[in-house]
């Protein structure tokens, strides 16, 4: 029995000693503070900096074509400090950006250690903003490939276009925001507005530039040390660089054609000229294929539910079930005339399918996408492509209704 005892005692000894180094914790040697973390990057057409050229005057050069510029944003560890120490506001910006001109992403990167004493790491990127002239001119293939083959890269960062300067994006007029994490913050939004595109992340894009899919990128555009978002940027599938643009409200009409918002709002006009408000609650849309001999078609129904949060058409009024599909009829009109705007563009102007229409003929119709896969570019922006709209009002507030 004390054999026993003693064997028990020992085999309980080895198994806390075991769980003790199971404990996640802090393994690595090097601290925080002694790192240089960066939480956002921009790449821009090439632009060397003041510093930059001041370098290169007194003698610091290596061999490189100037492609590309490369901004990282690191936060700044000692404005932070300050903060943590009971200060509501620091003298010092959270961040700071630095950049770098040449012709690969790796290089670029190392060549920040002969500039800074921390050297810098990627495992908390949030987003990559890349110029539009210079996905114009390169692929996503060329301008991401570092980054996926990266491991201290994570595959949830967001990729988003700027329409002009990527760097621009990354600076904010005062001193208790730090862009990158506002541009990342911008992206939870959704649910909140129609503008902001479903997040295009490292791991999707691989995905689609694989498999050279076309798809949508969200557009960032920056004025006076302010963001928006605003449009979107079409990638061509073969190419995988950006072959158009489409404004705000083409973006909303693709939203809505796609059947992916979160929520958001359509304003319309009553028939005396006054605006009314429907708030999007839920929305889902269908896309249906039919061939019929060598002739193919498609149907995009969509349905919403939604509140009635603004009218001032019958402000003093009681809502009955007229008015109700006056204001549903004035909605699915507006919805419409975005839809179509975004197809105009999308199909006959640029003739690439970002929406989703091949990817659903391919699995309703397999047998004949196989025959038509290779063609699908050239037969796309002819397929006609007929949309219903079905918009049910289903709350009014706090307002009287009969």
């Amino acid at each position: 029995m004390r054999i026993r005892h003693k064997a028990k005692h020992l085999f309980l000894i080895v198994l806390c000693t075991a769980v003790m180094f199971l404990q996640t914790g802090c393994w690595s040697k090097d601290e925080i503070e002694d790192q240089s973390i960066y939480v956002g990057m921009g790449l821009d057409p090439a632009s060397e900096s003041r510093l930059e050229k001041q370098f290169r005057k007194e003698g610091s050069d290596y061999r490189k074509r100037k492609l590309l510029t490369y901004t990282l944003q690191i936060i700044n560890v000692q404005s932070e400090n300050q903060r943590g120490g009971g200060q509501t506001a620091s003298s010092q910006k959270p961040y700071y950006n630095i950049s770098e001109t040449g012709d690969s992403m790796f290089q670029l990167i190392r060549e920040f250690s002969t500039r800074m004493e921390r050297p810098v790491i990627g495992h908390h990127l949030k987003v990559i903003v890349i110029n539009e002239r210079l996905a114009r001119k390169y692929s996503m293939n060329e301008l991401l490939d570092f980054f996926l083959r990266d491991n201290d890269i994570r595959p949830s960062c967001q990729v988003l276009v700027s329409k002009g300067s990527a760097r621009g994006t990354m600076v904010a007029k005062d001193n208790t925001v730090i862009p990158s994490l506002r541009l990342y913050g911008l992206i939870d939004n959704r649910y909140r507005s129609l503008s902001i595109l479903e997040p295009m992340t490292l791991s999707k894009l691989e995905g689609k530039m694989h498999g050279e899919q076309s798809y949508l990128l969200q557009n960032v555009i920056a004025a006076d040390g302010e963001v928006k978002f605003s449009g979107s940027s079409i990638i061509k599938g073969k190419t995988q660089r950006l072959q158009g643009i489409l404004n705000e409200e083409e973006t909303i009409g693709s939203v809505w054609l796609m059947g992916n918002g979160k929520g958001g709002l359509v304003k319309s006009y009553h028939e005396n000229r006054q605006p009314v408000v429907y708030e999007v609650k839920g929305m889902k849309s269908k896309i249906t294929s039919k061939v019929a001999g060598d002739d193919i078609s498609f149907h995009v129904s969509i349905e919403s539910k939604g509140r009635l949060i603004e009218e001032w058409a019958n402000t003093n009024e009681t809502i009955d079930s007229a008015f109700r599909k006056q204001v549903e009829e004035a909605t699915e009109k507006e919805v419409r005339r975005l839809t179509s705007l975004a197809l105009k563009k999308v199909q006959k102007q640029y003739g690439i399918d970002v929406l989703g229409f091949g990817k659903q003929f391919s699995i309703q119709h397999p047998r004949k996408w196989e025959k038509i896969k290779d063609r699908w570019e050239e037969i796309f922006p002819e397929i006609p492509i007929t949309v219903s709209i079905d918009m049910e009002i289903t709350e009014y507030g706090a307002k009287i209704t009969r």
